[in-house]
């Protein structure tokens, strides 16, 4: 495990600070031939971390990894990465490399954060790949009412800067918060998460994740 996944929180956040000046919010990619679902998730005193691997556009699960770490980090709001970072980071590992996903989506947020360094921005950024996130809650920002269609979406606005957006990916339900994480615009952030929304309110790789997560969640317990 990396040195840094144990500094105090005081240096967390300056090594926030300092991985924040080295992302990318453009599109720094190729098409992509698998998508990877990332989620994570806490069994006693363990972070468990999930990654689905899907091929794209046709969305076949083409394997899933999961591992799990001891995890002793504080619970401190926009230090999400320091508790789930270390698992996420050991399941990548587990992947051979003709399996690992071109693109990744968390189940949190990129830059819309407070020092603009989410989940999705610090992994995707240590993984160096492009990488989103797909978020259920807002974590910084505001946005006008979205229009109940799908496909709708209005701007995540904080501190004036766009930061994600509020997309509407199924009718009648609350929308989701989808911001780049790195090396990716929010335009084609926009586009991966509506193409590969299957009827669901999230996408099939978050959503596939989460529920794998909660599978192992259970059976750790029975």
């Amino acid at each position: 495990m990396r040195p840094e996944w144990t500094l105090p929180p005081e240096q967390a956040i300056e090594w926030q600070r300092q991985l924040r000046e080295q992302l990318v919010i453009a599109d720094d990619f190729r098409p992509p031939r698998l998508i990877g679902g990332v989620d994570a998730a806490y069994i006693e005193n363990r972070a468990l971390a999930v990654i689905v691997v899907l091929t794209f556009p046709d969305l076949q699960v083409v394997t899933h990894t999961v591992a799990t770490v001891p995890h002793e980090y504080p619970y401190i709001p926009g230090l999400l990465s320091m508790r789930e970072g270390p698992a996420i980071e050991a399941a990548w590992q587990t992947l051979p490399e003709h399996q690992r996903p071109d693109l990744l989506m968390f189940d949190g947020h990129g830059i819309a954060h407070p020092r603009g360094l989410g989940i999705a921005s610090h992994m995707g950024l240590l993984l160096d790949r492009p990488s989103l996130g797909v978020a259920k809650r807002i974590l910084r920002g505001r946005h006008a009412p979205v229009p109940d269609e799908v496909g709708a979406w209005q701007p995540l606005v904080y501190r004036g800067k766009t930061v994600g957006a509020a997309l509407r990916t199924k009718a009648g339900v609350k929308p989701v918060y989808v911001s780049p994480g790195h090396r990716i615009s929010l335009e084609s952030a926009i586009h991966f998460v509506l193409a590969t929304t299957r009827g669901y309110k999230l996408p099939e790789p978050t959503r596939l994740a989460d529920k794998l997560a909660a599978q192992h969640k259970r059976t750790w317990h029975s």
